[in-house]
């Protein structure tokens, strides 16, 4: 598949893509909003995204958009469905990165401290059920649209939260002030309710209204989903953020105010042909990431699947039966649970664990209180092993160490909780399922 495609909805109509593409005179045919370095193109309400560089110059040399429907890009694949889609993510600049430039990285982070296991408290769970972290080096976002005519969104697909968010124009706080907000007087397929919703962040919470209106995202159309418009969002911490709001894949014993998540609507109307949807995140480019609803694809992983159950149905929680380096095991010695989620980029686990594993893998903190590596050492660092269901799943250094122009550091993170987090880090090695039918989590090597 061409590098120039990153997204595309499935028209329904009969679309010669090419030629909207190289004839910027069709009818019917907008050009419309940046994302960076991509361009939103639509034809009667129905969007695709492409590389802006596409457009640069007179001639578009071979290259061709190519559908991504069963009939071009997936066929002959037998694990996915009738019904499924295909999303593709795009890996953008984190809010790490984005301080970093602006030089107060130091500042922000000393008084806004790295907590992502502050969105799986227990205690702020009885409160409001999806706390939201400031999470610095989170980057995978996709695009979808809400209402009619369509209004696009920047979005986490996070497994780690169940609720469906954005910005809305009724938002008036420095962190909606650089996003895109939906404007609910200009959807015409817009219901609105009395219900509000609080989503706990830190020291605040991100207050807003709930309402209903159509939701695509790729080829589904969901047109009855409620989400969450925003009000209020405390802090500056999404302001340094490319994504927009979250569309969250967990169950929906954990969705703040009982909001219906997406996948839970797309299962009762029959919307995806296998309830189960799976994730690939590419290593390094920005580009090849996936999210596939109602089905998974072989061509993103190596060897078999590795099903494993569920121990709770509120986030996608399994049993680490321990963690092992060169065959010692170093953490989670009596077993430890751990929670499958997209929307954290690190791996996450209690303080005395995670400092016996970097301790063993030869990490030390520096000056900043970083853990960090001479980046020449690591070919020669050991694997960390994780022992889930009586199978290993191993992390080679080039995993676990978090390599920038400047520096390497560690890709886990202590924390004050007892259960860990399998974050981005774990899931780039392993291609990952989430299946709703069967309450299991399936793990098979990611190419």
């Amino acid at each position: 598949m061409t590098e120039d495609l990153v997204g595309f909805q499935h028209q329904k109509q009969n679309c010669h893509c090419e030629s909207i593409v190289k004839n910027r005179n069709v009818n019917n045919v907008q050009f419309s909003r940046h994302y960076g370095d991509l361009l939103w193109v639509s034809r009667d309400y129905h969007p695709f995204l492409i590389q802006k560089d596409y457009f640069h110059g007179t001639g578009y040399g071979n290259d061709k958009l190519i559908m991504q429907d069963k009939m071009f890009h997936l066929s002959g694949i037998k694990q996915l469905g009738e019904n499924y889609n295909k999303i593709h993510l795009y890996k953008g600049k984190s809010a790490r990165d984005a301080l970093q430039e602006k030089g107060i990285l130091e500042e922000f982070t000393k008084m806004n401290p790295y907590n992502p296991s502050i969105k799986f408290s227990s205690n702020l769970a009885q409160i409001a059920k999806k706390p939201l972290t400031n999470d610095y080096d989170l980057t995978y976002y996709g695009i979808i649209s809400i209402g009619t005519p369509p209004q696009f969104f920047k979005v986490v697909f996070d497994t780690g939260s169940s609720n469906l968010w954005v910005p809305s124009v009724y938002c008036k706080s420095f962190a909606c002030s650089n996003h895109n907000k939906f404007n609910p007087n200009t959807s015409s397929t817009y219901r609105n309710t009395s219900r509000t919703i609080s989503v706990q962040y830190g020291t605040g919470a991100m207050s807003g209204i709930l309402g209903y209106d159509t939701v695509t995202v790729g080829s589904i159309v969901d047109t009855n989903q409620i989400f969450g418009l925003s009000m209020n969002e405390p802090g500056n911490f999404f302001h340094y953020v490319q994504y927009d709001g979250v569309l969250g894949l967990a169950y929906p014993a954990i969705s703040a105010s009982g909001a219906t998540p997406f996948f839970d609507n797309l299962m009762r109307k029959g919307l995806v042909s296998q309830k189960l949807f799976s994730f690939y995140l590419s290593r390094h480019s920005r580009a090849g990431s996936v999210v596939t609803f109602g089905g998974y694809d072989p061509a993103y992983y190596n060897g078999s699947i590795q099903w494993i159950p569920l121990s709770s149905k509120t986030y996608w929680q399994i049993t680490v039966q321990n963690v092992k380096v060169q065959g010692q095991v170093v953490a989670c010695v009596h077993g430890c649970e751990a929670i499958v989620d997209t929307g954290t980029s690190m791996i996450i686990g209690d303080s005395n664990n995670i400092n016996n594993i970097l301790a063993r893998v030869g990490m030390h903190k520096d000056q900043n209180g970083k853990y960090s590596v001479n980046c020449k050492n690591i070919a020669s660092m050991p694997d960390v092993t994780f022992v889930i269901n009586r199978v290993e799943f191993a992390l080679p250094a080039s995993a676990y160490v978090v390599q920038t122009s400047s520096s390497c550091s560690s890709g886990f993170s202590p924390s004050n909780y007892q259960f860990w987090i399998l974050g981005d880090v774990f899931l780039r090695e392993w291609y990952s399922i989430f299946d709703r039918a069967n309450n299991m989590v399936g793990l098979a090597k990611a190419i």
